[in-house]
């Protein structure tokens, strides 16, 4: 069973059914504001980007948070079935399982091992339910949602009000600035083993073990605030990627700033955004379109590319329709801060009766961040990288009733616990990669990360 995150909230404790409850409400704040108002609350999250077709949602005081001993990727099928008027469950999420999956659950979907160095451990994941949440939709409007369930009716009501009068008092303050990290570090050793790790790998991929694997390292500072915060900090800067997310858990917390989509499924559609191939993109136009010209006549990008998008079709084709997953023949290249990206969306129709559980297993972790083929590319990580990933390259977003399933990869993303901050990065390798090339690679997609929170990478 999942552990209820207060005496009060024990009643409930079934998901069978709920009825969705939605009020509009009279604000035009950004999510920052919110998540400000609410900053302390237990268990606070906020998503912000293009989540459930854009806007964002902020929530806290789950119904429920799971045990490390449950089965996360079955927790993903645990909703109540949602009655409700059409027309007020358009756009809706109501609520939900929100969190992340870590990349150490690779282990419980095949037979591969992990780096047992864990310079500061993080929960291999962490899914918490909420029956209600703070919800801004595409046009900017705010809801409260709730799914709600006949014990809980008192409960939500109190929660409204409770909620209603923390954002309105902050919508009276002057914003409230987030401490920025220290220095993001890479040393010198760290940065030698990464070259050594790349130059092993092109030693893999020549004796045919694999076609490419993602090599990743790690840069760290201190910290001492909220994941909130840090979100906010670059929320009011507008940084906004579109797969942005914060969590706050009493043994650590999380900020992605990830602008790549893992899965999303609505009803029996599910489609994937896999990133691969990766230039950096100068502020002055010229540049940044003689850079990006460069980065689609790439022959190594155009390897990395095309065989993360195969291996998301066979991850996928695992739980569709026979003929039903499709991609275009050309990525897209599109423009983030700092950065060019090529991009291609995966789609496919699931079979009847495959559940979120079944989807999520059949794709994690996700191929963009593993490489090809995937099982022996998770072997060749484990024994190259330093040290272990925690929750950095799984996934992070929400299971819900209504909105579906919505889960980021965990790429950009900052991970945060007893006063230390780290961030991993990486790039996939391929025959011809350049082991000094790859380091700046690294380092080029770390800068304007460390950036939208307002601090730098240095090199030792």
């Amino acid at each position: 069973m999942v552990t209820p995150t207060s005496q009060a909230q024990t009643t409930d404790t079934a998901m069978t059914s709920a009825e969705l409850w939605r009020e509009r409400l009279p604000w035009t704040c950004g999510p920052e504001v919110v998540a400000a108002a609410l900053e302390g609350e237990p268990h606070l999250c906020s998503l912000s980007g293009v989540w459930a077709g854009g806007g964002a949602v902020v929530a806290c005081e789950p119904l429920r948070v799971a045990t490390p001993q449950e089965d996360p990727f079955a927790l993903l099928d645990e909703l109540p079935a949602v009655s409700h008027d059409g027309a007020d469950a358009w756009g809706a999420i109501g609520g939900g399982w929100f969190g992340w999956l870590g990349y150490r659950l690779a282990a419980l979907v095949e037979h591969v091992p992990l780096v047992d160095v864990r310079p500061v451990p993080l929960a291999d994941f962490h899914l918490a339910y909420y029956d209600h949440l703070l919800h801004r939709d595409a046009g900017g409007s705010w809801w409260f949602e709730a799914l709600v369930t006949p014990a809980r009716t008192a409960a939500l009501q109190e929660r409204l009000e409770f909620l209603r009068a923390r954002v309105e008092a902050e919508l009276g303050r002057p914003s409230r600035p987030a401490a920025s990290p220290g220095p993001l570090r890479l040393d010198s050793d760290a940065a030698a083993h990464h070259l050594r790790a790349v130059a092993a790998c092109r030693e893999r991929i020549a004796a045919g073990e694999i076609y490419q694997a993602n090599i990743c390292l790690r840069l760290e500072g201190e910290y001492q605030g909220s994941a909130s915060a840090l979100l906010r900090s670059a929320l009011v800067h507008g940084r906004v990627p579109q797969y942005s997310a914060a969590f706050d858990t009493p043994a650590g917390g999380i900020v992605s700033l990830s602008p790549e989509l893992f899965l999303r499924r609505q009803g029996r559609l599910v489609k994937s955004g896999p990133i691969k191939g990766t230039a950096h993109r100068p502020d002055d136009p010229s540049r940044a379109v003689l850079s990006l010209e460069q980065l689609q006549t790439s022959g190594k990008d155009a390897a990395e590319h095309v065989m993360i998008v195969d291996l998301m079709r066979n991850d996928i084709g695992r739980v569709c329709e026979y003929g039903s997953v499709s991609a275009p023949r050309r990525p897209t290249a599109e423009a983030h801060p700092g950065l060019w990206h090529l991009v291609t969306t995966v789609q496919g129709r699931l079979r009847a009766g495959t559940g979120n559980a079944a989807l999520v297993r059949a794709c994690f972790p996700p191929g963009s961040v593993t490489g090809a083929p995937k099982v022996q590319s998770l072997k060749v990580i484990a024994e190259l990288e330093r040290s272990g990933r925690e929750v950095y390259t799984g996934a992070i977003g929400y299971s819900s009733p209504l909105a579906g399933l919505e889960l980021n990869v965990a790429i950009r993303t900052f991970e945060l616990a007893h006063g230390h901050i780290w961030l991993g990065v990486g790039g996939g390798i391929v025959a011809d990669s350049e082991p000094q090339a790859e380091l700046e690679e690294a380092l080029i997609k770390a800068r304007p990360v460390a950036a939208a929170v307002g601090t730098s990478v240095v090199s030792a």
